[in-house]
């Protein structure tokens, strides 16, 4: 609901519109003119103010401040922002009063010469002016700023319009996935793009969403991975081929998940997980320098640096450390002692895998701080990455670590078609207990690795990596994250 005052501004907007239109003005005209940017217009200042030159700019008026006959403004496009000035004794009576129909917020052109003022501000004095389009409702003050996280997030627009910074950001974030793309071309690989709706959702543990298609009267699911699809293009014939794309996961917000998010994956055929490791150690660092122009970043207040020598962490030592158990020996029984003594809670359901996961999430990812490869955890626990020749209780999977949380995760993929339905049918059975996240058996999936998928590894890296080098929650780097109803929805 909107204010009392905040009703008042509006009205008194709307009377302001209609006296643009009585003007003969169209408040939302079809299109603007401009000769330069304003970003351009200070570049070039000294040139372009030389002889009395006309310009031409358009933006966003971000400030006013009226003297009599005398008029400044600030005018902001996206790439930066000036002062502009309006004097009645250069553009008569008539024109000039047609300027207090303006407000803070409208967007529109202005025309005309340069000049710097006493203070040494650079100034466009205006000798003609445009409404392109009319602001209806007042922006956040620009001086407090959006605080509140809540609205700057349900509200991004206005939280773009406020925050400079979150502009920049966003900006940072498509050099981020650039800078991905780029690498992956760079080192041969062939970039695709795999159907979102899935006959059987696969390639991780998350309940997926449902959809209906009417026109084939099915429902089908929102892929909650990028995975199987992508390993198909490797029996096909395809050797280097990686997706950047949506995924969606009906899973819990937190700090690091949405159900909602951008995701790279990559699989390498006749390569295995130490294979990807070391072009990996090659790419991390590439993007945190173009980035940030530097490998050392904080998170935390904790600074790492991602150009040194990774670290190897093995699970297994890692468990027994910091858990106290040896996953060689350890039942579920003596998982579920562990999970009860940590106070974790866990499903009636849980299995090895889900027990083991939960118990290594609050002993021992905490403490893996510095960047690094956790690698060779049980098979239980990764239902698609290959079994270890030298110990088939692991298997080949690494996971990159760095402030007590995971960015990527690759193994060296299963491609015999019966261990793989072994793993499908494990799955199945923790389905019909009542795991959601249990991964499905896709018969087709299975079929392909019958027609021989070769030797490969694969690789997948969320966005929850950009929104950790950001020391930010991931749904404050997304643009428009989901959210909860609100009031005003």
């Amino acid at each position: 609901m909107a204010t009392e005052k905040e009703e008042k501004l509006y009205q008194d907007r709307l009377k302001k519109l209609e006296a643009l239109r009585k003007l003969g003005m169209d408040p939302f005209p079809v299109k603007g003119e401009r000769t330069h940017t304003v970003a351009e217009v200070l570049a070039d200042f000294g040139k372009l103010s030389k002889g009395g030159k006309n310009i031409s700019v358009v933006g966003r008026i971000k400030a006013l401040r009226a003297h009599g006959g005398l008029v400044f403004g600030n005018i902001e496009d996206e790439s930066g922002h000036m002062q502009f000035m309006l004097r009645e004794e250069d553009l008569g009576k008539k024109k000039f009063s047609e300027f207090q129909y303006f407000d803070i917020g409208d967007i529109f052109q202005g025309t005309g010469s340069l000049t710097e003022t006493k203070r040494g501000e650079k100034t466009a004095v205006l000798s003609d002016f445009k409404i392109l389009t009319k602001s209806l409702r007042a922006l956040p003050d620009q001086y407090h700023g959006l605080k509140d996280v809540e609205t700057r997030l349900r509200k991004r627009y206005l939280d773009l319009l406020a925050n400079s910074e979150v502009r920049e950001m966003f900006k940072k974030k498509s050099a981020f996935w650039k800078a991905v793309r780029d690498f992956m071309v760079e080192k041969g690989f062939l970039e695709v793009e795999a159907p979102v709706l899935e006959n059987v959702p696969g390639g991780a543990e998350a309940e997926p969403f449902v959809t209906h298609h009417n026109a084939l009267d099915r429902d089908f699911y929102l892929r909650i991975s990028l995975e199987l699809p992508l390993k198909r293009l490797l029996v096909g014939g395809f050797e280097k081929v990686f997706e950047i794309g949506r995924i969606f996961r009906n899973e819990g917000i937190s700090t690091e998940h949405l159900q909602d998010y951008t995701q790279m994956e990559f699989y390498w055929a006749y390569a295995d997980y130490k294979d990807i490791m070391k072009v990996l150690e090659q790419m991390y660092p590439l993007i945190v320098k173009k980035l940030f122009g530097t490998t050392k970043i904080s998170n935390q207040g904790v600074e790492v640096d991602w150009g040194k020598k990774w670290k190897s962490y093995d699970y297994y030592e890692l468990f027994k450390e910091h858990a106290g158990l040896d996953l060689h020996k350890a039942t579920v029984k003596d998982l579920k002692a562990k999970a009860e003594s940590l106070k974790i809670r866990y499903e009636k359901f849980a299995d090895k895998a889900r027990l083991t996961d939960l118990i290594y999430k609050k002993t021992v990812r905490p403490k893996l701080v510095d960047p690094g490869f956790l690698i060779d955890p049980p098979v239980e626990v990764e239902p698609l990455a290959k079994r270890d020749p030298k110990d088939p209780t692991r298997v080949q999977r690494f996971q990159i670590m760095a402030w007590g949380t995971e960015l990527g995760k690759g193994f060296s993929e299963l491609n015999d078609p019966m261990d793989q339905r072994k793993r499908f049918e494990e799955q199945m059975k923790l389905r019909e207990a009542g795991d959601k996240e249990a991964q499905q058996l896709d018969e087709d999936f299975v079929e392909a690795l019958e027609y021989g998928m070769p030797p490969a590894a694969g690789f997948g890296m969320s966005e929850r990596f950009f929104a950790v080098l950001m020391d930010k929650s991931v749904r404050e780097t997304v643009i428009f994250p989901p959210m909860k109803e609100g009031k005003n929805d």
